[in-house]
């Protein structure tokens, strides 16, 4: 199963059809917020099951996108948040403890714009940001995602890939 996982397009959506054009076939679409209300446009770009939270700069969207997701993606359980109410800017203690009271083995979360693909033996949770497909704010500048991959044995690899 490969996941596209992107983050913080901020309604500026044409890397989005540049990675799409990159990745090619996808089983699944992640987007972990600040799409400033543009949902519409990764529905009509795929068609494959989405998965979209609501961000800090999504206010506007009255509701209509949930600000946190659970669900699974073969045998694993994932937390989606775009992670501004977890403290992910300082640390990621607080995201870890959330995804843990849910039984969650993958945290997925945005708002910091920097990506990041981290195991955390403690909690036995992988932490997954896939940065800002169009506002990065790591050093090399460069807008960011991840493909997620599940292979048939259920093993699950995250890989970071710039634009």
């Amino acid at each position: 199963m490969r996941i596209l996982i992107v983050s913080d397009s901020h309604g500026f959506d044409g890397n989005f059809m540049k990675v799409l054009a990159k990745v090619g076939h996808i089983d699944y679409l992640i987007h972990c917020g600040d799409s400033h209300g543009h949902e519409d446009i990764y529905t009509r770009a795929v068609s494959c099951p989405i998965k979209i939270v609501s961000g800090n700069n999504d206010y506007y969207l009255g509701g209509k996108v949930n600000p946190e997701e659970e669900f699974d993606l073969g045998n694993h359980h994932v937390f989606l948040t775009h992670g501004h109410k977890y403290r992910v800017s300082w640390d990621n203690e607080k995201l870890l403890e959330a995804a843990a009271a849910r039984g969650a083995d993958i945290a997925i979360y945005g708002h910091t714009h920097v990506p990041e693909v981290v195991y955390d033996e403690d909690f036995n949770i992988w932490v997954v940001n896939p940065g800002s497909i169009s506002l990065p704010r790591q050093s090399n500048g460069r807008p960011s995602f991840i493909m997620m991959e599940i292979d048939e044995a259920g093993e699950v690899y995250f890989n970071i890939n710039y634009l």
